[in-house]
């Protein structure tokens, strides 16, 4: 169980604090199942309630600033995301970002970094899904890494690069 105040990734929604440990008073509702109070970092005004038990969407504790520095040093080996067909790109996408994992991050984002640049030079356009997964990827991992690295999530990219560069292994 996750304590108040702690900084958590939930699903999608990513980083969040854990604002309050709660019972929630409403009909069908089990007076005493636990629930966490969570508020999105990247949503300002919104909150999550969500089952302490809650077995179906990614609950887990942010990784170690230690494990942070190791992801990044680690990026240029880590495989990007291989999609079996067009049909399930999509779906290979959701599924990536599904689990909650800043390696499974690294993987779309190279597969979609490298498709982006193969598109643009055979002079065709971004797709608007492409788009859409780069930038939930992106969000994903940068909001975490910038927590545990104590900079500005804008900063993230830059500081990425930078490392990379000095162990010799850009991105």
């Amino acid at each position: 169980m996750f304590g108040k105040g702690e900084y958590i990734i939930y699903g999608s929604k990513g980083v969040c604090e854990v604002r309050d440990i709660t019972t929630i008073q409403r009909d069908g509702v089990p007076g005493n199942r636990l629930y966490y109070l969570l508020t999105p970092l990247n949503s300002q005004g919104s909150r999550v309630f969500t089952p302490v038990d809650n077995d179906k969407i990614v609950m887990r504790p942010l990784m170690s600033r230690q494990e942070a520095e190791q992801l990044i040093e680690e990026m240029p080996e880590i495989e990007e995301l291989e999609v079996p067909s067009e049909k399930l790109r999509e779906q290979s996408y959701k599924d990536c970002l599904r689990t909650g994992n800043c390696r499974e991050y690294v993987r779309i984002l190279k597969a979609l970094y490298r498709r982006r640049q193969t598109r643009i030079a055979s002079g065709k356009k971004v797709t608007a899904t492409d788009e859409r997964y780069t930038k939930q990827a992106e969000e994903a991992l940068y909001s975490e890494l910038s927590i545990l690295l104590s900079i500005p999530t804008e900063e993230v990219p830059a500081y990425i690069n930078e490392k990379l560069q000095t162990t010799g292994a850009a991105k």
